[in-house]
């Protein structure tokens, strides 16, 4: 009760409705305007703990932006406002943004059959095989290729091997993926590159190209490029009265539920507030939402090591976060949430539904996922350890009092838990992990 209670409160005080009209930084030049923290009632010492909980994680980039507008922006280290940076797999949302575009003009149907586009023979699979695959299937991780294979990157005939019939299995699997560029590129006859300018860059002022980088080709462009591209997605394909995306039938489909098998996925988004989720590297399916900490309607771009774009409509909010990895999940999906707590903190009238982040206290969990034990670290003194299962059943609790930790669960299952950190019996920090 008492987190639906703050999150009515945060929603009403730090958010204002989505009716208020969006504002848009002009194509050329790097002018964008400002909201200060301290008219949506932020504590300057929040942010600070923000930004310290940032820097300690690897960031080099952050942006937060209300109605359009920037209230945070903070760089790390060397990393400026012009540096450029990877997306990782968050630019994916940009490739399914480009071929919605392609769609428009006509150029391909996602029910095409992929190898309209990449010929005949681009997998290993026999023909009737290949020929269940769409670009539906691309744009939705269902292809159905075996993503277990030694380079899940690799994009050659040898490495695409038939795992089920394409639309019967969700996985995370980057070369099915990648291969959407040579489809945008066959079907409109221009780069890829050359594309993105002419549909998307261009009409939003963003910068940045695709890059070769083995077989992937990753998006690098400035953190606020990255903005830009949110806050397009924040107005339904809409940059400042230009409609640049017209199919809303397509942008609907691409920013909600695709399947069945993983309902916190559309076509290349990541959702949050669905009933369950599935994760990277993983057939196991989770009850729940993927971000618990952020806003039900949330949907992200997310990336290795750590590239997010958080787009959440119901509070007109985009943030940005680049940077190096803080562990070693290929998205690192906890991070993205851990930012979301320290986010809830920080208006100054909060109510102090998680005490530790404004007293400072650090608490780190490592490796996550795990497979037999879990090192807990505190910079505080830890009372008490309480495991609990996804759907909050307390599976063991571990009295003691020391700042390291370790806690074997070999005997778990596996699948999604939390850990209850108690600190001097006053503060407590709650951490998700997942036993592989």
């Amino acid at each position: 009760m008492k987190k639906s209670i703050f999150y009515l409160f945060f929603s009403l005080l730090f958010f204002q409705s989505d009716s208020q009209t969006l504002y848009f930084p002009p194509n050329v030049g790097n002018t964008w305007n400002t909201t200060s923290p301290e008219s949506l009632g932020w504590c300057q010492s929040r942010i600070d703990v923000l930004y310290n909980y940032l820097e300690t994680s690897n960031t080099k980039a952050f942006i937060l932006l209300k109605d359009g507008k920037i209230v945070l922006e903070k760089y790390f280290g060397t990393h400026t406002a012009t540096t450029p940076w990877q997306w990782a797999s968050a630019g994916k949302t940009i490739t399914a943004f480009m071929v919605g575009m392609a769609q428009e003009d006509n150029k391909l149907s996602i029910t095409d059959k992929t190898s309209k586009y990449l010929g005949q023979g681009w997998t290993n699979c026999t023909l009737q095989q290949e020929d269940k695959i769409t670009i539906w299937n691309q744009l939705t991780m269902t292809s159905g290729l075996d993503d277990n294979v030694p380079d899940p990157f690799c994009t050659l005939e040898s490495c695409l091997l038939y795992k089920a019939d394409a639309g019967t299995r969700w996985a995370y699997h980057n070369a099915p993926y990648t291969l959407l560029d040579s489809v945008i590129e066959s079907a409109t006859g221009v780069t890829l590159n050359n594309y993105t300018t002419q549909k998307l860059k261009t009409p939003t002022g963003m910068t940045g190209q695709f890059l070769s980088f083995g077989y992937n080709n990753v998006f690098v462009s400035t953190a606020r490029s990255m903005a830009r591209f949110g806050l397009l997605i924040l107005n339904k394909g809409n940059w400042n009265g230009n409609q640049i995306m017209m199919n809303q039938n397509y942008f609907n489909q691409m920013v909600n539920t695709s399947q069945q098998i993983n309902k916190s996925y559309g076509y290349l988004w990541w959702l949050n507030g669905k009933a369950s989720h599935m994760l990277p590297s993983s057939q196991i399916v989770f009850n729940g939402s993927m971000n618990p900490n952020a806003p039900n309607d949330m949907i992200a771009a997310m990336g290795k090591d750590g590239q997010f774009l958080n787009v959440v409509p119901s509070q007109n909010l985009v943030w940005v976060r680049m940077g190096e990895a803080p562990d070693g999940l290929p998205v690192p999906y906890l991070l993205n949430d851990a930012i979301w707590t320290y986010l809830n903190q920080l208006s100054c009238t909060t109510t102090n539904v998680e005490e530790a982040i404004q007293n400072n206290i650090d608490v780190e969990l490592y490796p996550n996922p795990a497979h037999e034990q879990l090192f807990l670290k505190s910079n505080e003194f830890i009372e008490k350890i309480s495991i609990h299962s996804a759907e909050g059943k307390l599976i063991q609790t571990i009295n003691l009092r020391s700042k390291n930790a370790v806690i074997p669960i070999g005997n778990l299952h596996q699948g999604l838990y939390y850990i209850k950190a108690a600190m001097n019996n006053k503060y407590q920090r709650v951490i998700r992990f997942v036993k592989e």
